[in-house]
């Protein structure tokens, strides 16, 4: 990728694909499944890789690589791929990478689907894995095989949102020579930029933040040319291609996503500072919130504090449910990073399929409640949440 020395705001807004001749302002749309060539021998050059050119949108179109060329400009990358989901981005970053034999360090702090993939499509095809405490990272080389090739994490974690030192977890890799694959989705790349602190891959769900209005799916995975060479070619023959028009979506919203999240994440600080001066919630974690253990590190390698708030209501999964069921502005829904505040319970949807004590490793009690700070006014936000908490508790 051509070095771009713009600020983030001008390469999200500004590195858009060449003008047609018909001079358009803003990208347009390529809606198409193929593209044509003049000759025989052009054709014949572009498959082979002698001559560059478009072949097919499942390998590339131009709003695809637009998209591309924009996150990898935010984040400091190589090269990337686009995917149709951020689930298939998670997957094709270790998929494309690893074979049979091998072996992964992850963090306990993974999303739920993630650690699916995990526990139980991996083994099927010998691959293994071991789970290590995120907020321990000193302890992590011990745990350390003949046969391990990627370090898996993500940062802040979804939804207790702990924190992993990407200094020291870049150092590690390093010196073992492990591919550091690093899930930078609730940081998104205005907050957050794994690869400088030594990351090879990061890897993203445009899905949420991205976006930010809930429209479109999509799954970015960004990093080293190398790596991605091989991300690209176990795509292009296993499918989970990003359309052109979610491409088109993205790109444009990428345009906004350093004004959006400037709001998402004051309007989450805010939301933070009220609930954690609440009688009725017993715990809140919020990582630009000086009292989150990881404070010091959060204010080192996050820009600020994300869009996320994870806190606990008293009466267990009863008193979450309870106050899920008596908020009126927020949405009830297990998606995040929408313009619309959403709150969800953990433990019943998007990690009801660990295990209690699997949960309860990560911090996930069965009174968590997770809220993505949306971008309506922070104070009908607070009164929402205040209403349902005063409610709950009589």
């Amino acid at each position: 990728m051509e070095k771009d020395n713009h600020r983030f705001e001008t390469k999200a807004i500004r590195g858009q694909m060449e003008r047609t001749g018909y001079r358009e302002h803003s990208a347009p749309l390529f809606l198409t499944s193929s593209f044509t060539f003049p000759t025989a021998e052009l054709m014949a050059d572009t498959f082979s890789g002698q001559a560059d050119g478009i072949i097919y949108s499942r390998y590339s179109n131009p709003n695809t690589d637009e998209l591309i060329r924009k996150a990898c400009a935010m984040e400091g990358a190589e090269d990337g791929f686009a995917t149709a989901s951020g689930m298939a981005a998670v997957f094709a970053s270790m998929a494309a990478l690893l074979k049979a034999g091998d072996h992964i360090l992850a963090s306990r702090a993974v999303f739920g689907s993630t650690h699916q993939i995990l526990t139980e499509l991996f083994p099927r095809w010998g691959i293994t894995f071991t789970y290590v405490d995120p907020e321990d990272i000193d302890n992590w080389e011990q745990h350390l095989q003949s046969n391990t090739r990627m370090i898996v994490l993500e940062t802040p974690s979804n939804p207790g949102l702990a924190l992993i030192d990407l200094e020291k977890a870049g150092a590690l890799a390093r010196q073992h020579r492990l591919i550091l694959n690093v899930d930078n989705c609730f940081a998104t790349p205005y907050l957050q930029t794994p690869l400088m602190y030594g990351a090879h891959l990061s890897v993203h769900s445009g899905t949420k933040w991205m976006d930010g209005q809930g429209r479109v799916l999509g799954g970015l995975v960004v990093g080293d040319a190398e790596l991605i060479e091989k991300v690209r070619f176990f795509c292009r023959h296993t499918g989970p291609a990003m359309s052109p028009f979610n491409a088109w979506v993205l790109s444009k919203s990428l345009e906004t996503l350093a004004v959006r999240m400037d709001r998402h994440c004051s309007n989450a600080l805010r939301l933070a500072s009220y609930l954690e001066a609440h009688p009725g919630v017993l715990r809140v974690s919020y990582p630009h919130l000086a009292s989150h253990p990881q404070y010091e590190l959060a204010k080192k390698q996050m820009r600020l504090g994300g869009g996320i708030v994870a806190f606990e209501v008293q009466g267990g999964a009863a008193g979450g449910m309870a106050f899920l069921n008596r908020v009126r502005l927020c949405s009830l829904s297990s998606n995040l990073g929408d313009s619309r505040t959403i709150v969800t319970h953990p433990a019943s949807t998007t990690h009801s399929k660990l295990k209690e004590e699997e949960r309860l490793a990560v911090g996930i009690r069965p009174g968590m409640i997770r809220i993505s700070a949306g971008l309506e006014h922070i104070d009908d936000i607070i009164g929402d949440v205040e209403q349902a908490l005063g409610a709950r508790g009589g």
